[in-house]
């Protein structure tokens, strides 16, 4: 996969607009970037981590009562820090800080729980071709996707819902990448679609129904869409 940032992000969908905002800035201390019109009643205000983006959709009518997602939590490294911290954002997704390169962890690490770990394993190293650098943890980047436990995760026809929703891969043809992870055994979440000139983006699914967002951002590439 070619890479146009060397950093996953992530989304959470959330109603709770100003108690989600402290926490990220103030509990978590992650710096504000801007807030982008979704339209629908939806709002994304984006935060700087490590590279990555945390992607806070402010939905300004009820979500979807959809399933919870496979994503359980979520690590930030953090200069400086002696310890993990273990917190929980107000609609209680756990995001834990750890100190810069505990368990391989530089940036962020997503943590999954699976229905079936072989599956996965062929689906982040073959279809999305992520490095496998142990039993379980797979690196795009400087980021890791990480299967943290096996349990029952049921699929949801929903991709926007209470909670972590998606992880976004930058690339740099998203057309091409988009092809690629098809023919490589992924499916489909969402054919490719331009919003205005900023970004060409289309959704992939894990073998449990977790959307990944195949992303070619204007601004990273600096190329027409």
């Amino acid at each position: 996969m070619n890479l146009a940032k060397q950093h996953l992000d992530i989304g959470l969908f959330s109603t709770k607009r100003d108690e989600q905002l402290a926490f990220w800035q103030q509990a978590v201390g992650l710096p504000y970037d801007h807030v982008g019109k979704l339209g629908g009643g939806m709002q994304q205000h984006r935060h700087h981590m490590n590279g990555s983006i945390l992607k806070m959709n402010h939905s300004r009518n009820p979500l979807p009562a959809a399933p919870p997602s496979g994503i359980v939590g979520l690590q930030i490294a953090k200069e400086g820090l002696g310890h993990r911290q273990a917190l929980s954002d107000p609609d209680g997704n756990k995001v834990t800080l750890v100190p810069k390169g505990t368990d391989g962890v530089q940036g962020i690490a997503i943590l999954l729980k699976v229905n079936d770990p072989a599956e996965h394993d062929r689906f982040w190293t073959e279809a999305m071709q992520f490095e496998r650098i142990d039993e379980g943890r797979y690196r795009c980047g400087d980021s890791l996707v990480v299967v943290a436990e096996r349990g029952k995760v049921e699929r949801s026809p929903q991709w926007r819902g209470p909670g972590y929703r998606y992880m976004t891969v930058q690339v740099w043809d998203c057309l091409a990448e988009y092809a690629g992870i098809l023919a490589r055994g992924g499916t489909s979440g969402g054919e490719p679609r331009v919003l205005g000139d900023t970004v060409r983006f289309a959704f992939v699914c894990d073998p449990d129904g977790n959307h990944i967002e195949i992303s070619q951002r204007a601004s990273l590439t600096g190329g027409k869409l």
